[in-house]
């Protein structure tokens, strides 16, 4: 570890020191989501960025990287939610073993994480089709392009997909 890496762990372990109780206090607010838990994950987040330089509005980052994760820790259980609910609709519940229900959830997981990193466009048209259950027709419709756009998103959204 070099004399930049002890002084940048030093640094945001004062962060850390100084701001750690107001962020949980200020995350309790949201229910369901675990406070503790997202502000180490904020601080965690500025440990392995490179270098963070001295910040003028420390809190005003801390928020903003929390809010940010309490954006995917919401759409991460809405997903799950409307996972779970296929689930019910399609199996008897009961008849799925804990481990392949978290081996599920963890691959619907890494798809979710792999679809953010595309374009709006594609990620829309890929949720279109396998959520809403939407022809590619209507997809074209819907989002305003034509239909060979649609096939050449739905290419690139399982392309990302299947390597996730």
């Amino acid at each position: 570890m070099s004399g930049t890496d002890i002084s940048h762990s030093e640094y945001v372990g004062g962060l850390f020191r100084h701001h750690y109780g107001w962020l949980c206090e200020r995350l309790r607010r949201y229910s369901g989501v675990s406070a503790e838990d997202i502000a180490a994950e904020v601080f965690a987040q500025l440990l392995a960025s490179p270098g963070v330089v001295p910040i003028r509005e420390p809190r005003a980052l801390l928020t903003t990287i929390a809010q940010r994760l309490l954006y995917q820790f919401w759409r991460r259980r809405k997903l799950e939610q409307r996972f779970f609910d296929g689930l019910h609709e399609d199996f008897d519940v009961h008849q799925i073993s804990p481990e392949d229900g978290a081996q599920a959830l963890e691959a619907l997981q890494a798809v979710d994480v792999s679809l953010d990193s595309l374009p709006k466009q594609v990620k829309a048209t890929f949720l279109l089709s396998q959520i809403n259950g939407l022809t590619y027709p209507q997809i074209a419709a819907e989002l305003g392009i034509c239909q060979r756009s649609v096939s050449v998103y739905m290419t690139k959204a399982f392309t990302r997909c299947m390597r996730a």
